[in-house]
């Protein structure tokens, strides 16, 4: 009967408490979607940046089965860390990873590396308010190397395309997969960020199109 009404058993997401939607719409409006369609015309590299932290163990998803089945969990809580930027006009990917941790050397790093590869376009990077990416050695080595920073409004992970790619990896080699060592957890992930560009192309361009859920004012629900 629900199926019929065009109903579909989906899982509940979460509005951030301290959301403001109106700041949303204004930034995707004035902001993001002019820069996106100065990419689009081929006149600027827009690139969306994030960073992942991969724990190795148990990544637990769905499945249809006839009773409950059980995954291996691996032993330790060692973490595989990828900073990334992704570019929506030709998926293009760039990534510093490490398992230690991401700080604002590791910004630099992935700066240094963005304007290596692409010296010959404007680029604009676009960022959440992490207190090591709105930092003072990260935004004078971006001004040093000419690279624009665009800060995401604060709370705002529906307006940074990036955040689709992480779920996308977890589900492509995480989900419901054993890894017996740290390093084949490790080369997991990296296969898979290897392929955006190649064999998971048309599979990223469609979840990674630049349409971006805005939340209404309302975000209660009672049962």
């Amino acid at each position: 009967m629900r199926k019929r009404l065009g109903m579909k058993f989906r899982k509940m997401a979460v509005i951030p408490a301290k959301v403001d939607p109106k700041k949303q719409a204004e930034f995707l409006n004035d902001e993001l979607e002019p820069l996106l369609e100065e990419e689009k015309q081929g006149q600027r590299k827009v690139f969306f940046v994030d960073a992942a932290h991969f724990v190795m163990g148990a990544f637990l998803g769905m499945l249809w089965c006839f009773e409950r089945l059980f995954l291996k969990s691996s032993s330790g809580r060692r973490r595989y860390n990828v900073l990334g930027a992704f570019s929506v006009k030709g998926t293009d990917l760039v990534t510093v990873t490490n398992d230690a941790y991401i700080n604002s050397d590791t910004i630099v790093d992935l700066l240094i590396k963005l304007k290596q590869a692409y010296t010959d376009i404007p680029l604009t990077l676009i960022m959440d308010n992490a207190r090591y990416q709105r930092c003072n050695k990260v935004t004078e080595q971006a001004e040093m190397l000419g690279i624009d920073i665009l800060f995401l409004p604060p709370y705002s992970p529906n307006l940074n395309l990036i955040e689709r790619l992480w779920k996308f990896t977890k589900k492509k080699c995480l989900y419901n997969r054993y890894h017996e060592t740290f390093c084949h957890f490790k080369e997991a992930i990296d296969d898979c960020l290897d392929k955006v560009k190649s064999a998971f192309k048309e599979q990223v361009k469609i979840l990674l199109n630049p349409k971006f859920q805005l939340f209404e004012k309302s975000a209660g629900v009672t049962a």
